[in-house]
């Protein structure tokens, strides 16, 4: 396994414009989603293009990652990330629709992992394919939920739901 596509699909009953100014504060990003990220800095702005240093949460480890961000105003980011310590790279898409009621959410991270450890490669998809995307809702989609629907930690137990 050399590349391995992310998806996910949500509703969060909010305006976009709502989750919009969250998901584009990548300063905050330490702060509103601290299972994901530990430290961000955005070292070169142009317009709508950042260029950032992050150190990213998974696993329990954290990983020093460059992204390339495209801020796509009020619907989302596109990013090209490169992960320095396990040598991939991925490119990441954030995008948002409205719909009656709120906003359909469409996440997908493509990581390419050709010139990572081919010890790596093995177990990426088992860990990364399922467990990945139920984290990451958990660290982010519900989190912004609670910022903007205005629920609570103890509205999303941590139990793994079946899917």
């Amino acid at each position: 396994m050399k590349k391995l596509l992310l998806t996910g699909s949500w509703i969060i009953l909010a305006p976009r414009e709502e989750i919009y100014k969250i998901i584009s504060d990548f300063e905050n990003m330490p702060k509103h989603f601290p299972a994901v990220a530990q430290s961000l800095k955005i070292v070169e702005r142009k317009g709508n293009n950042l260029t950032i240093e992050a150190v990213a949460k998974s696993f329990g480890s954290t990983f020093p990652i460059t992204m390339r961000v495209v801020l796509h105003p009020p619907i989302g980011f596109i990013a090209n990330t490169a992960n320095h310590k396990l040598k991939a790279t991925g490119h990441e898409e954030f995008l948002m629709e409205e719909v009656v009621g709120g906003t359909h959410i469409k996440y997908s991270y493509e990581y390419d992992m050709t010139k990572s450890h081919v010890l790596l490669r093995i177990v990426a998809k088992p860990l990364l394919d399922r467990f990945s995307m139920w984290y990451w809702k958990r660290a982010v989609i519900d989190r912004i939920k609670i910022m903007v629907e205005n629920k609570t930690e103890n509205d999303f137990p941590l139990k793994r739901a079946k899917t």
